[in-house]
């Protein structure tokens, strides 16, 4: 472990939790601007985060530990695979222990950690909000840990930044598997966090939200954590599919320190054209049905299964 690996390292984590909020302010900029609203500030969610760090906790009187302590599992689990996601450079003290597998399996711990939290109290819509969360949960990984697959037998590894980095280095050309793994990933990015067509983050009615009824009962620097973490989410997956799908710019292999120069404006480039692209999906998309959720989310496994099959039968 060199020190430039543990600066990268470091890098990327503060990167990650500090420009999450950044993002998710930027999507929301670019919805409204796109729905011909007036836009809020960029940094909004820093100030709402600000806000509920100063206000005093409202605990239920029956809420156990585990409501108490699910925010800040949930944060740290997203901080962790923050870690391993090769936002800017690809040696990565982490990368040797865990892989793409694995950093699945972080995302599903912090949504089983939030649907616990949310079934706690014992509330109608906190429990409505766990089981639709598990649903998609249940629903998306396959497709998710699919599209890992494919990139996985074109690198001949499961590891994130070797992924990254060996089709970073391979010559520009059409990947018909990877073109339709990009399909499903988008899905699977929309769905995971609550966006729309599965769920919208800008209402809070109660028949048909997802995360923001498991949320119904925190307050606070909990609600901050929970809020947080969120952001955290977005900005992760979208550096998974940067990683998976863009991966020039990264600085890969024994690349000099100062190619982290040219890698975060580059990364900084992507996010702000993966934001205005998100933005545009949702307000050209309408809000899905509840019941109409595993119809799309089957719809992401198909696309995965051809980019796979694709790869198999044609090498392409």
């Amino acid at each position: 472990m060199t020190l430039t690996e543990l600066f990268t390292q470091s890098l990327e984590i503060m990167v990650a939790v500090a420009a999450a909020p950044l993002f998710l302010g930027w999507i929301t900029q670019c919805r409204a601007w796109l729905q011909n609203k007036s836009a809020p500030s960029v940094l909004q969610p820093y100030r709402m985060i600000h806000k509920l760090f100063h206000k005093d906790a409202v605990i239920a009187a029956n809420a156990s530990p585990l409501f108490r302590i699910a925010p800040y599992i949930v944060f740290g689990t997203m901080t962790l695979a923050a870690a391993v996601i090769p936002s800017m450079g690809t040696r990565l003290p982490f990368t040797a222990s865990a892989d793409a597998i694995a950093l699945v399996g972080l995302l599903a711990t912090a949504r089983v950690f939030m649907a616990l939290a949310a079934m706690d109290i014992g509330t109608a819509f906190g429990s409505l909000g766990a089981r639709r969360e598990m649903m998609v949960g249940f629903l998306a990984e396959p497709a998710l840990l699919m599209v890992i697959f494919v990139a996985s037998l074109i690198s001949a590894t499961t590891s994130l930044p070797a992924i990254s980095e060996h089709l970073s280095t391979e010559a520009v050309g059409l990947y018909p598997s990877l073109a339709f793994t990009a399909v499903a990933f988008t899905m699977v990015l929309l769905a995971e966090n609550a966006r729309i067509p599965i769920d919208n983050p800008a209402t809070h009615l109660e028949l048909t939200m997802i995360h923001e009824a498991m949320l119904l009962e925190y307050s606070a620097r909990h609600l901050a954590l929970m809020e947080w973490a969120a952001a955290l989410k977005l900005f992760n997956y979208a550096c998974i599919g940067f990683a998976l799908f863009v991966p020039w710019g990264i600085a890969a292999g024994t690349a000099a320190p100062s190619a982290l120069l040219i890698a975060v404006p580059l990364l900084a480039l992507k996010l702000v054209v993966a934001g205005g692209g998100l933005a545009l999906i949702e307000t050209l998309s309408a809000k899905l049905r509840v019941f109409r959720a595993p119809e799309f989310l089957a719809s992401a496994f198909l696309f995965a299964v051809l980019g796979l099959l694709v790869h198999l039968l044609l090498g392409a």
